[in-house]
């Protein structure tokens, strides 16, 4: 069965007035409408589309992508306020996702952004959104294991850091003593998982430990050499705040980082700044 909020690979079916209908292996058909038909389509030909309800709830494709599929988290912007609940843009043309006010966590604002899940309404087969996260966000069977990488959804803010989304299923704990780069809400990242507590507790990373992370920080490091002429004002005895602003590196892994490339001859370092080797 075809459902809302899902992509899916449907084989144009018949050719009408107002479109293509898609099918799929057990002749579930949905209109794909004129504005996003394409002459050469033909009876047979298979397209990626993602499907949703219209107005009357009736299942409808496009070939849009939305911001968020079902079982996603994002941060999306309220574009209008009803008396029933907000509406917000989730980067279809043709429909906005509907936030019911029974899903509201606090005021809700036309022209803010907020983190919300979406799933499918048991009733109506439409794709909605919610504020409360935990219904869908919980670590009480983790998925993730330790160094492993994972997809980060910003979702809030306290004194010691910041509460994000792991996977889309996973809360986990980014530490701002641990940032060298502006973080904001909505953001979306790539981290590790440093650690894992006893009681499911998960704390995340944004660059890799050991070799590896030197690794990486290294080829960042001569990108951002390359992108400033060869040379950064930088070395062993700058600041940590100066080399967190101008790398996005922690001053450790900053000089682990600079002590490779000197290692295999890239960069040299003088008193107030490092220099790429000329490779000829």
């Amino acid at each position: 069965m075809l459902s809302a909020g899902h992509y899916y690979k449907l084989r144009v079916n018949r050719i009408s007035d107002f479109g293509l209908y898609l099918s799929d292996d057990e002749e579930n058909e949905v209109l794909l409408p004129n504005r996003y038909v394409s002459l050469e389509n033909k009876v047979g030909d298979e397209l990626d589309v993602f499907v949703y309800c219209d107005s009357e709830d009736r299942l409808v494709a496009t070939t849009d992508r939305p911001l968020a599929t079902v079982g996603e988290a994002a941060c999306l912007k309220v574009v209008d306020k009803t008396i029933h609940g907000a509406f917000l843009d989730w980067g279809l043309k043709a429909k906005d996702l509907f936030l019911p006010n029974r899903n509201m966590q606090g005021r809700v604002k036309a022209g803010r952004s907020y983190v919300v899940f979406l799933y499918n309404d048991n009733v109506t087969g439409r794709v909605v959104a919610t504020m409360l996260l935990n219904g869908f966000v919980n670590n009480q069977e983790l998925t993730l294991c330790p160094r492993e990488e994972v997809d980060i959804l910003v979702a809030s803010q306290n004194e010691i850091g910041y509460r994000v989304i792991l996977n889309n299923r996973h809360w986990g704990m980014l530490y701002r003593n641990q940032l060298f780069r502006p973080v904001q809400i909505g953001d979306r990242l790539k981290g590790y998982v440093s650690r894992i507590t006893e009681d499911n507790r998960v704390d995340v990373a944004l660059q890799q430990q050991g070799y590896d992370e030197v690794k990486k920080s290294a080829a960042r490091l001569v990108e951002l050499l390359q992108g400033q002429g060869g040379t950064l004002p930088l070395w062993d005895a700058s600041a940590p705040d100066e080399v967190a602003r101008l790398t996005g590196m922690s001053k450790k892994v900053f000089k682990r980082s600079a002590g490779l490339l000197m290692k295999q001859g890239r960069i040299t370092m003088q008193e107030g700044r490092i220099s790429l080797v000329d490779e000829e």
